[in-house]
Parts: C-alpha cells; sequence; structure tokens
C-alpha cells in the first residue's frame, strides 16, 4: 500500500471517530454535569431540562477541539507506537498508544482526558471493522448534526410546553 494511500486511510478513520466520539462526549458531559455554571437542580424535570440545554453547547464547543486536537494528536500517537513497537514488539504498540493519548488528552485534565479515552476507544474499535474510507467519514460529519438538531428540537418542544 503506497504511503499516501496509508494516511488517506488513517485521517478518514480518525475523522470518523472524531465525529462519533465528539457527540458521545457532549452527551455524557450533559449527563454528569447537566448544569456548567453551578446552579441548583431541585427536580427530575430540572435535570432533564439542563440536560437538554447543555448538550448543545458542549457540542459546539468541543467537537471542533476534538476533530482538530484529537485528530492530529491520535495521529500522533499512534505513527510514534508504530515506530516504538518496531524496536520492541507488536503487541505492546497498543499500550504505547494508549500511553500517549493519555498524555495528550492530560491538557485539561479530567475533560479531555475522558474525550481522549473516548476517542481511543472509537477508534480502535474502527480499525478493528477496518471502516475507513472518505464517503463514511464525510457521512459521519451528520452525527454532531443530528445529535445537535435533536437536542435543538427537545429544547424548542420544552419551551413550547412551558
Amino acid at each position: 500500500m503506497s504511503f499516501k494511500k496509508e494516511i488517506s486511510q488513517i485521517l478518514s478513520r480518525k475523522i470518523i471517530s472524531a465525529t462519533i466520539s465528539g457527540s458521545l462526549f457532549a452527551i455524557l458531559l450533559g449527563l454528569f454535569i447537566p448544569n456548567p455554571f453551578g446552579g441548583d437542580i431541585n427536580s427530575v424535570g430540572e435535570y432533564f431540562q439542563a440536560f437538554v440545554l447543555s448538550v448543545p453547547m458542549y457540542l459546539i464547543y468541543s467537537l471542533p477541539v476534538i476533530l482538530l486536537y484529537g485528530t492530529i494528536t491520535s495521529t500522533i500517537s499512534d505513527y510514534i507506537a508504530r515506530l516504538t513497537s518496531n524496536y520492541t514488539s507488536e503487541n505492546l504498540k497498543i499500550y504505547f498508544s494508549i500511553a500517549l493519548h493519555i498524555i495528550f488528552g492530560l491538557i485539561l485534565l479530567w475533560y479531555s482526558l475522558l474525550a481522549s479515552f473516548l476517542y481511543f476507544i472509537t477508534d480502535y474499535i474502527l480499525r478493528k471493522r477496518n471502516i475507513h474510507k472518505w464517503n463514511n467519514a464525510l457521512k459521519s460529519l451528520g452525527i454532531p448534526i443530528l445529535v445537535w438538531i435533536v437536542f435543538m428540537g427537545s429544547v424548542y418542544i420544552i419551551e413550547m410546553f412551558r
């Protein structure tokens, strides 16, 4: 396989990983920190409303960072892990890769560590399933858009019944 084709496959898989893990990250962050400004939540209804309102906000701010920073650092991590495993054992490549993902993920402590862990798991699953085509990468860009539409539609419905 040529170097250009290999880079193309890696980047398309990384973009798919970024869109999936970015969407999951926003949803998980909304579940665990529904009110990022620290207000009190006194009922299940308030929790649900705060969750629905926070996910699009988290998505708007985290997805570009995960897409750019995550793709670049994950590619670097995998490249360094491959180089290191050439001098040691091929079985250690996954451990080198996860260690580098953790190191790059410590930039914003727990938030970015969670994002880098989700990115690594998503990328690992996609690598095992051999998903790496550009048409899949372009289709995957619809995932965060769909998540945003669903949650903003929910906000609209909640506000309609107020």
